[in-house]
């Protein structure tokens, strides 16, 4: 089980802490990430963690590894992501692109329990660039 604990600090500020980890969440995002802005983060942490460790036992190797997340919400409240693009950019030899690509789908599409929740709301589309 996962247990967080959030606390108010003052006007739309929190603090929330995971076991001895603390992060700012902040409506304004001026001392903090946004809730919403957090979400995509953790999208892009847990599918970076899945790629990383999948290129890893594929042997390719790459130096910088970085990803990009936006999304557009919707209008009309609750405002939602509709759609949701990844670019994912990789420093590696452009010989290992599909590599690149095949670790990404088996992220995005099988491991990371981030996209299957966010899939569920928006579409996750997404985009290697090879540096």
């Amino acid at each position: 089980m996962t247990k967080t604990i959030t606390t108010w600090v003052i006007g739309q500020q929190f603090s929330s802490k995971l076991d001895n980890n603390v992060i700012q969440i902040d409506g304004t995002r001026e001392n903090g990430f946004g809730p919403k802005a957090l979400l995509l983060s953790g999208l892009a942490g847990c599918s970076g963690i899945d790629v990383v460790d999948i290129l890893k036992k594929m042997r390719v190797e790459f130096s910088d590894f970085s990803i990009e997340v936006e999304a557009d919400q919707t209008e009309e409240h609750p405002r939602v992501y509709k759609d949701i693009h990844i670019t994912y950019k990789v420093h590696t030899d452009a010989a290992n692109l599909d590599k690149v690509k095949k670790a990404v789908d088996l992220s995005l599409e099988k491991y990371c329990g981030v996209s299957a929740m966010l899939k569920k709301n928006s579409d996750v589309l997404y985009k290697v660039e090879i540096i």
